[in-house]
């Protein structure tokens, strides 16, 4: 998996890539429509810093049914250091990785972060949608840098998150008496649409079934890929595996939608 060669390699040009990016965010759009067969797709990531190694897992699920329809993961090195604000950096190459083994388009990706929801309106989610096209979200675990009000305690209760006077997104009550997530608009999605969809996503838990499934899967295949190099001596020199990739819960050979594949050839309009 190796990173693009013009990939930010510091904090001025990862700053710069954020500013020009961002008008090219779309704040608005339908929600994925599980009547229509809509497929949604959740994407994490795992490191290990002292091997340099990197996993992420793109899962679709049937919005419908939250089944699980098809599964990949991504393995590489890390693409950027940790950076508040700039993670999408870290995080991208590997997600766009797995996400491309996707035999199937999703209908929206579910990020575990923010997408407006951030100080310069580019977090995760927005980035990637736009990199690819793709409708997407951030559903987040912390409310980041901004403040809420605590929801109403029924499920599906809300409040906006601030960042002054500026909604950035929502608090959301995906449980009763558990604590919100905190959920953003990415590209190609409203505000309203986006807490729509999540609630699709929580019928059991707090977290989105997309994200519950993508996290476990990252972290078993980080587990798999440490076991595999094994434990580096103290002081040892960061070794930076082979690339791998791995699809699991294939569907049939033939893609089940005749967007497959679609937006690998997508042209950002930049």
């Amino acid at each position: 998996m190796p990173v693009p060669a013009d990939w930010p390699t510091g904090e001025a040009g990862a700053l710069a890539e954020q500013e020009r990016l961002r008008p090219l965010v779309v704040p608005a759009g339908p929600a994925p429509q599980a009547a229509a067969g809509a497929l949604v797709a959740g994407v994490d990531v795992a490191y290990d810093d002292d091997r340099d190694l990197v996993v992420a897992a793109a899962v679709l699920l049937d919005l419908a049914t939250l089944d699980v329809v098809e599964q990949t993961t991504a393995t590489g090195r890390i693409a950027f250091p940790y950076l508040p604000g700039l993670l999408a950096f870290r995080e991208l190459p590997a997600v766009l990785d797995a996400l491309a083994d996707l035999r199937t388009t999703p209908d929206l990706v579910v990020c575990d972060g923010y997408g407006l929801a951030h100080p310069r309106r580019l977090g995760l989610a927005s980035h990637l949608g736009v990199l690819t096209g793709l409708a997407t979200i951030g559903v987040a675990k912390t409310p980041f840098t901004f403040t809420h009000r605590q929801p109403d305690d029924e499920r599906g209760a809300w409040s906006p998150l601030l960042d002054g006077d500026e909604e950035v997104g929502r608090a959301v009550r995906t449980r009763r008496g558990v604590k919100p997530v905190f959920v953003s608009v990415g590209h190609r999605i409203g505000l309203a649409e986006a807490v729509t969809t999540t609630l699709a996503l929580t019928p059991a838990y707090r977290l989105p079934e997309t994200t519950r499934h993508a996290d476990s899967l990252c972290r078993r295949r980080l587990t798999e890929a440490q076991q595999a190099y094994g434990t580096p001596p103290p002081g040892t020199p960061r070794q930076t595996p082979p690339a791998r990739r791995r699809r699991t819960a294939d569907p049939a050979p033939e893609p089940a939608n005749p967007r497959c594949g679609g937006w690998l050839g997508y042209e950002p309009p930049f």
